[in-house]
C-alpha cells in the first residue's frame, strides 16, 4: 500500500477524492435507513447491544401443539385479543408478526382477520386452530410490560438471537463509533466529489439498527482507504472495507453478512463504488446456530482481520491484463463471453464517455460492464450483468 500515493488522495479536511463512476451501486442499506423509525435507530454497538439482549433475557420458549391453544377476548378491552398458551400462567398478547404468523399456519387471511372486530376475529381464529391438523410450534414469548407472543415457528427452529449476531460484530468492531478501525460510515460531498470519514453518529447518520422483529448492522473502515491503482487523471482511486449483516430471531428473515469494497457513502446512505461484493446467508434451519458458529462469526472475522493485498492485487492484474487494442478485438472479446451486439456497443461507449478512450484491459471491460447494468432497472438483469462483471475480474486475477 503506497501511503504517499493515498495521502495525495487527501484534502485539507481529512476526507479523500473518490470517483463513484466506478464498480457497482447498492442500495440495501439505504432502504433500511429510510425505513427505520427514531426508536429501531442506535448510536453504538453498545447501546444496540443491550436492547437487544435484555430483550433475550425477558423471552422464553416453548414448544405446544397448535390445536391446544385458545383464542380470547382481552380482558381490560374486549376489542382486543389474548392468547392462552399450554402451560403458560397469564394470557399472551400477539405481536402484529405473530398475528400473521399464527393465521397463515391455519390457512386464514390475516389481513381480512385484523380488519374485523375482535370477538369475530378471534371466533374464526379458535376455529382454525381446533379444527387444522394439529402441528407442533415452537412459540417465543417476551415481557415488556405484558407478555407478548413475538414469534410462532416450526418446532426445528433454530434460532440464532439477534444479540449472538451484533456480539459477533463487536468482537471485532468494539463500540463500532471509532474505538477500533470500524465505525458508522461518514458521507460524500457530492458536490467536490470528497468522502468525508469524520461524520459523528446521530439518529440521522447512524447504519445500527433494531426493530420487535430484526437487526441491521452496517460498519466501514473508512479511515483506512486502499490504493488499488490510478484514476485517468492520475490521481490515486480510492477504496475502503465495508460490510453489513442482518438476523431475525422471530423468523422474519435468515442470517446474513455482506462484505465488500467500496469508495463512498453518500447521505442517503446508498453505497457507491462497490467492487468484490461476497454473502453468506444462514437459514434459521435445526443446524442454523452451530453454522453461525462455525461459518458467519469467523469470515466475518477474516473479513476483518484480512489484508486488502489480494484484491488490490487482482485489480492492478486487470488494469495490467490488455486483452483488445483495435474495436475488432472489442467486440470479439465481449461477444465470445455471451454480450449480445447491442450490450457490447453500449460496454464500449460507456468506457468511452467514463475514461475517454476505448476498453483495452480486464479491468476497462469490466468498468464498462458495471455501468450498463447499474443503467438496468429489472434488478435480475443488473445482478446478471454484474455477476458476468465479477467472473471477468475474478478470472483476469
Amino acid at each position: 500500500m503506497d501511503s504517499e500515493i493515498i495521502d495525495a488522495g487527501r484534502d485539507m479536511s481529512g476526507g479523500y477524492k473518490v470517483d463513484v463512476s466506478r464498480g457497482t451501486n447498492v442500495d440495501r442499506v439505504s432502504s433500511e435507513w429510510f425505513s427505520r423509525p427514531d426508536d429501531e435507530r442506535y448510536l453504538s454497538l453498545d447501546d444496540l447491544f443491550a436492547w437487544v439482549k435484555g430483550r433475550a433475557e425477558r423471552s422464553r420458549t416453548r414448544t405446544v401443539e397448535s390445536a391446544a391453544i385458545r383464542v380470547e377476548a382481552h380482558r381490560d378491552d374486549p376489542e382486543k385479543l389474548d392468547l392462552v398458551l399450554p402451560g403458560a400462567d397469564e394470557p399472551v398478547a400477539p405481536t402484529h408478526w405473530s398475528f400473521g404468523k399464527l393465521s397463515s399456519l391455519v390457512g386464514a387471511p390475516a389481513t381480512y382477520l385484523r380488519q374485523l372486530p375482535a370477538p369475530l376475529a378471534g371466533i374464526n381464529l379458535q376455529y382454525g386452530l381446533t379444527n387444522h391438523r394439529a402441528e407442533q410450534i415452537k412459540t417465543m414469548e417476551v415481557a415488556n410490560g405484558r407478555t407478548e407472543l413475538r414469534a410462532v415457528t416450526g418446532p426445528d427452529y433454530g434460532r440464532i438471537y439477534d444479540h449472538e449476531l451484533v456480539s459477533a460484530v463487536q468482537r471485532i468492531a468494539g463500540n463500532g463509533t471509532g474505538d477500533t478501525r470500524w465505525k458508522v460510515p461518514g458521507v460524500l460531498d457530492w458536490s467536490t466529489g470528497i468522502y468525508n470519514p469524520r461524520v459523528d453518529a446521530t439518529k440521522e447518520t447512524t447504519t445500527l439498527y433494531a426493530s420487535d422483529r430484526d437487526v441491521f448492522l452496517f460498519l466501514v473502515d473508512d479511515l483506512n482507504p486502499i490504493e488499488a491503482g490510478l484514476l485517468p487523471d492520475g490521481s490515486p482511486d480510492l477504496y475502503f472495507r465495508g460490510f453489513y449483516c442482518w438476523n431475525s430471531e422471530v423468523g422474519a428473515k435468515a442470517l446474513g453478512i455482506a462484505s465488500f469494497y467500496l469508495r463512498a457513502v453518500c447521505q442517503n446512505r446508498n453505497l457507491w463504488g462497490v467492487e468484490d461484493f461476497q454473502e453468506i446467508t444462514i437459514r434459521h434451519s435445526k443446524y442454523a446456530a452451530s453454522r453461525f458458529a462455525r461459518e458467519a462469526a469467523p469470515a466475518l472475522s477474516r473479513f476483518a482481520e484480512s489484508s486488502p493485498a489480494p484484491f488490490i492485487d487482482g485489480i492492478r492484474a486487470a488494469r495490467e491484463k490488455i486483452v483488445a487494442r483495435t474495436d475488432e478485438d472489442r467486440q470479439d472479446f465481449l461477444r465470445k463471453r455471451g454480450f449480445s451486439k447491442a450490450e457490447t456497443g453500449r460496454i464500449v461507449e460507456a468506457v468511452l464517455t467514463e475514461e475517454g478512450r476505448p476498453p483495452e484491459s480486464v479491468f476497462d471491460f469490466v468498468q464498462g460492464i458495471t455501468a450498463v447494468a447499474r443503467s438496468k432497472p429489472q434488478q435480475d438483469a443488473r445482478l446478471l450483468l454484474e455477476g458476468k462483471a465479477k467472473t471477468l475480474l475474478a478470472q483476469s486475477a
